[in-house]
Formats: C-alpha cells, structure tokens, sequence
C-alpha cells in the first residue's frame, strides 16, 4: 500500500523543541497528535485543539508512526 509521504510535512530540527520531532513550521510534537488519537480524539478536533497544525498533519503523524512500526522491533512479553 502506498502511503504518504510524511517527509513533507514531519521535521526535526535539535534547536527547535529540544529536537524532537515536529511538524513543520510549528512547534507541535507528532506525539501531541499521536497522543491525541490514542486517547480517542478525533481529526477534526484535533485540528480545532491545535489550530496551527498543517492541514495533513494527523494523516502524516499515522504514516510516521506506521513505519517506526515497520522498522524498529521492540521486545514484548509474551502473552499468558
């Protein structure tokens, strides 16, 4: 499945917001959306919360965090 490409809209810069990873021309962390979500918000108010916020942010914030998905392997306990 082809996805967006999030490059065009995530960015990090280590003198803007400690380096973490941000979207561009804001000072939002891609966690603040990706938080948002997992707590159950929806587009649209996430938008309305964070009004500065590009108009493919939460899109973007999503692909981002399906290839760190893809990419990295992290250790989980097995089920019991």
């Amino acid at each position: 499945m082809e996805g967006m490409n999030w490059r065009e809209v995530i960015t990090a810069d280590p003198d803007v917001v400690r380096g973490q990873v941000r979207f561009a021309g804001t000072r939002i962390p891609v966690s603040v959306v990706l938080d948002c979500l997992a707590g159950g918000m929806t587009e649209a108010e996430i938008v309305r919360e964070y009004p500065t916020l590009p108009a493919r942010a939460v899109r973007a914030a999503l692909a981002y965090a399906a290839e760190l998905a893809r990419d990295d392997i992290l250790p989980l306990a097995a089920s019991q």
